[in-house]
């Protein structure tokens, strides 16, 4: 089932996610429509806070940018076969020097920003069957997945612009928050209702 994802301005985007257990109720449901629902809208991450759930969850799957010939081939192999379910998880370090590259988010339609971020990450984090890895990533995994991490901790890209970039889109943010905005994917505006 595809989800509706949550538009800028819903108070759960900004919210501290909180860690779920094993017994999550309807998880494998859960599970499908956030990847249906990432797949439906041309994603390569969705994060819960995303649907609408302040649970410390995300789904990663990077095939898209294994297209991208700037890539050397080992990247767009690593890329292609890159999908990833991470629960619980805890970026332990980050290191290297930042580099910028251009972010978008599905909360935030039509806006997209250069972010810097360090390259390599070491995170701790559970599978879908509740197991528990520790891994090391770089590149834009590792981008894609300090994204989605940041969703769990409350925190948006845009939050990482400077005080003049934050004033540039200023309206295109309001207008998202009002739903004034055409996407092609389903979405739910802090104005609207919850419907079930």
């Amino acid at each position: 089932m595809i989800l509706p994802i949550v538009a800028y301005g819903d108070p759960v985007l900004k919210k501290k996610a909180l860690d779920i257990a094993k017994d999550y109720p309807a998880f494998d449901a859960l599970l499908l429509n956030m990847f249906d629902t990432m797949y439906n809208a041309f994603g390569v991450g969705l994060a819960a806070p995303q649907v609408g759930l302040s649970i410390r969850m995300f789904v990663i799957d990077t095939d898209p940018f294994s297209e991208d010939d700037t890539l050397s081939e080992e990247e767009q192999h690593d890329l292609k076969n890159f999908r990833r379910v991470f629960i619980n998880p805890k970026i332990t370090k980050e290191e290297g020097e930042e580099w910028a590259f251009n972010e978008g988010c599905l909360s935030i339609p039509d806006v997209r920003e250069d972010v810097f971020r360090k390259p390599k990450i070491t995170i701790t984090y559970l599978d879908e069957n509740f197991e528990e890895h520790t891994e090391v990533f770089d590149g834009l995994i590792a981008r894609v997945i300090q994204h989605e991490y940041d969703h769990i901790e409350g925190v948006l890209f845009t939050d990482k612009l400077s005080s003049l970039k934050k004033r540039l889109i200023k309206g295109k943010l309001s207008n998202i928050s009002k739903g004034k905005i055409t996407v092609d994917y389903r979405m739910r505006f802090p104005a609207q209702k919850k419907t079930r």
